[in-house]
């Protein structure tokens, strides 16, 4: 079967790139044409890539983690004859380089089973994207190095030896754990920083003594997934020995647990060389005390979108909070008079769709807080639509899906609507289509507890509502002070575009038309 190569698509509009957050399937399994492969995350959403292939994974180009350029290849697939025919070229490429196959001179491709050790098919340089920008940093022909790797791969240790000595030597084997040839698994573990044996004075003693209760495989090649051979590089574990009775495809194939269980094994069976006083205290009573230690959290996708997002409005848009409180004995009453027809509907009411089309009146009324100010056509533009953000909490932050021509649907379709996005948002579903277009926002701080705040504009929007949890507080009604359930209001204004007295008018005829939801009916 021949490879083909697939490259990262552009999974949103004019993304760049994203980052490999999962992959789905794993060198060996088997995958059908539009069956996902990995998950990426770009900086505006988190999508499934699907596979263009009927075939077999055969090998993976990124690590999980990674930040993958828009048309680097990620995964090659081993492609049922009847598919060959759907594209004879990757994307981006011409003539033979879309193929990973090698000719063997008769029109077949090579197993890797018969490829020479250290080859690389059809003069391929098989490295991942990590390593050819670090190869450009260094000013390395990643074309020149040596790979490694199974089939030749090259990896950064293998391009950080090349740029110390441009005609590279082979470098020495690791030190024998028995007799014959095989690799060690503990040559970083027992090697001190400066490449001399930790333990000189059992050098001559012990040289010819096996030094782990585990026997290396000692494979030439081994199939792993790039978070399985991540692993293995943090434990200094050399993959091609770790044991495993798995294949995949007629070759050894090595989990994550093998890697532990082998790395384990060589802490035990072997002289280990004392992990730093300043990482691990023993106490008296022989139980290990750990130090506090820094997490570092990459600073990059979603989140720094909203960053980039919320600084560009902060520092672009002059903004003025207005606050206010609105009583909502009638509103209360109501939803709970229409809650059988939703429910029996199918639908969860919730406040949120009254507030929506109080929102819309208001807007109806005071059009400035549904526009837009395009600064370099020096020009404000009125927005004919009533398209709502509706932020939605996340594990990944805050995003923002939009519910559109919030004025032409009815209270129970506004529900629904927003449930299910609020839903795919916090699974990470939503397309990047679905976040755009809005023409004001709110956000619902009082879920989760609070009343007031001074939220950001969702830039470049004028205008945003907070709202506070529907609670009873004391009111002063004939005189008197009584406990009823009211609406905390936080309105925030683009003061270039704006002003106070237009915003507090605005938050009046909201607030009416959710004192007296009967009024909405209007609209």
């Amino acid at each position: 079967m021949p490879v083909k190569e697939f490259r990262l698509p552009d999974v949103g509009e004019g993304v760049a790139e994203g980052e490999l957050v999962t992959w789905l399937v794993a060198p060996g399994d088997r995958v059908e044409e539009d069956q996902p492969v990995a998950e990426v995350e770009t900086d505006k959403a988190l999508v499934e890539v699907p596979s263009r292939y009927d075939g077999v994974v055969e090998e993976l180009f990124a690590e999980e983690g990674e930040i993958v350029p828009v048309g680097d290849v990620i995964i090659s697939f081993r492609v049922d004859e009847d598919g060959e025919a759907d594209e004879t070229e990757t994307d981006g490429e011409s003539g033979d380089s879309g193929e990973a196959d090698a000719d063997s001179g008769d029109g077949t491709a090579s197993e890797p089973a018969d490829e020479p050790d250290g080859d690389v098919p059809s003069g391929r340089t098989f490295a991942p994207p990590s390593v050819r920008r670090l190869a450009r940093e260094l000013g390395v022909d990643v074309a020149a190095v040596d790979g490694s790797g199974p089939g030749g791969r090259i990896s950064e240790a293998d391009v950080r030896a090349h740029a110390e000595d441009d005609t590279p030597e082979p470098r020495p084997a690791p030190a024998d754990i028995g007799s014959g040839d095989r690799k060690s698994a503990v040559s970083k573990r027992g090697a001190s920083g400066d490449g001399t044996d930790s333990s000189a004075d059992a050098a001559t003693s012990d040289a010819d003594e096996p030094r782990t209760a585990v026997e290396p495989a000692g494979r030439e090649t081994t199939l792993a997934t790039p978070a399985t051979r991540k692993l293995a590089r943090e434990l200094d574990v050399d993959i091609d020995d770790v044991p495993t009775d798995e294949t995949r495809d007629g070759e050894a194939f090595v989990t994550d647990e093998a890697v532990q269980a082998y790395a384990d094994a060589m802490e035990g069976g072997a002289d280990v060389e004392p992990a730093p006083a300043d990482a691990v205290a023993v106490s008296d009573s022989g139980t290990s005390a750990t130090e506090p230690v820094d997490e570092t959290v990459p600073y990059r996708g979603v989140r720094r979108t909203i960053g980039e997002q919320m600084e560009r409005s902060k520092y672009t848009a002059p903004h003025v909070s207005h606050h206010d409180t609105v009583e909502v004995d009638a509103l209360v009453e109501a939803r709970e008079r229409l809650k059988p027809k939703a429910e029996a509907a199918g639908v969860n009411l919730t406040y949120m769709p009254f507030v929506m089309k109080a929102i819309v009146a208001g807007l109806k009324e005071f059009p400035y807080l549904n526009s837009e100010l395009r600064e370099d056509d020096e020009e404000i533009v009125l927005r004919g639509e009533y398209n709502l953000g509706i932020a939605v909490a996340t594990d990944a932050g805050l995003m923002v899906p939009v519910v559109e021509n919030v004025d032409e649907k009815g209270l129970f379709e506004l529900a629904a609507e927003v449930r299910d996005l609020a839903s795919r948002a916090r699974d990470r579903k939503l397309k990047p289509a679905e976040m755009k277009g809005s023409t004001f926002s709110i956000t619902n701080f009082g879920a989760i507890g609070g009343e007031y705040a001074t939220p950001i504009i969702n830039y470049p929007e004028t205008a945003i509502l907070g709202l506070g949890a529907i609670e009873e507080r004391p009111v002063v009604r004939d005189g008197e002070v009584v406990a009823a359930p009211t609406l905390p209001l936080s309105l925030s204004i683009d003061h270039r575009v704006i002003d106070g007295a237009v915003a507090a008018e605005f938050a009046n005829t909201v607030m009416e038309h959710l004192e007296h939801p009967l009024l909405l009916l209007t609209q």
